[in-house]
């Protein structure tokens, strides 16, 4: 009898010991692995952000035809809103950005021979943006308005023209670390035509500028 009651109670013991939650409560035992909470994207951000721009600008009119691949950096900044739903991520961005995409060898025919060059000096946009979380990741869709100066030069002479235009992308964000987060994502902006006048271009010429945009970024957000 003595025996079986020790029986019992050793396998009464090794039972208990097995338990995790017995286990969890003893030094060194078993502990629930740490998972880091998911990402809440609500609220405004406001972040900076760096990138490459290239892109063509063609000249056009009765006589005068070229085309040109202006590149160069960015540096700028953003604000912008978030409200979330879920998994699902919406919400409004704005930024401003000194630019430094130029060209200065276009060449094609009549006064674009001799060479003609284009430049930008600040890029704007106003997207919307929407996306889909899965842990502390954000991939998302925007687009919305763009904006921007294109400098035309031309026979030594220069002529400015701001103008408004669209643009579209994609981007992936991750939650780092509390409110921060880091960002890349590829935009493509279509600026439309300026005018280049007969002062600058000898005859009234329209000036295209398209560009890609590879950019990368860090944001605060203000829960």
């Amino acid at each position: 009898m003595k025996r079986f009651i020790l029986n019992i109670g050793a396998c009464a013991f090794a039972l208990v010991m097995a338990s995790p939650s017995f286990a969890a409560d003893m030094p060194g035992g078993y502990r629930e692995p740490y998972v880091a909470p998911a990402a809440r994207w609500s609220g405004f951000y406001v972040g900076l952000n760096t990138g490459y721009g290239w892109g063509t600008s063609d000249w056009n009119s009765s006589v005068t035809a070229g085309s040109s691949s202006p590149s160069g950096g960015l540096l700028g900044g953003t604000i912008g809103f978030n409200g979330q739903s879920g998994a699902f991520v919406y919400g409004v961005e704005g930024d401003l950005a000194a630019n430094w995409m130029k060209a200065s060898n276009s060449v094609g025919t009549g006064i674009c021979s001799a060479g003609c060059g284009v430049q930008t000096s600040w890029f704007a946009t106003a997207r919307g943006r929407i996306g889909y979380a899965v842990d502390r990741a954000l991939f998302y869709a925007t687009a919305g308005g763009a904006f921007g100066d294109v400098q035309m030069l031309s026979n030594g002479g220069s002529a400015t023209a701001d103008r408004a235009g669209w643009i579209a992308g994609v981007g992936l964000e991750y939650a780092i670390v509390g409110p921060w987060s880091a960002k890349v994502e590829y935009l493509y902006a279509d600026l439309g035509s300026a005018g280049c006048g007969a002062a600058t271009c000898g005859i009234d010429t329209a000036v295209s500028f398209k560009t890609n945009m590879i950019r990368f970024g860090a944001n605060y957000r203000f829960w």
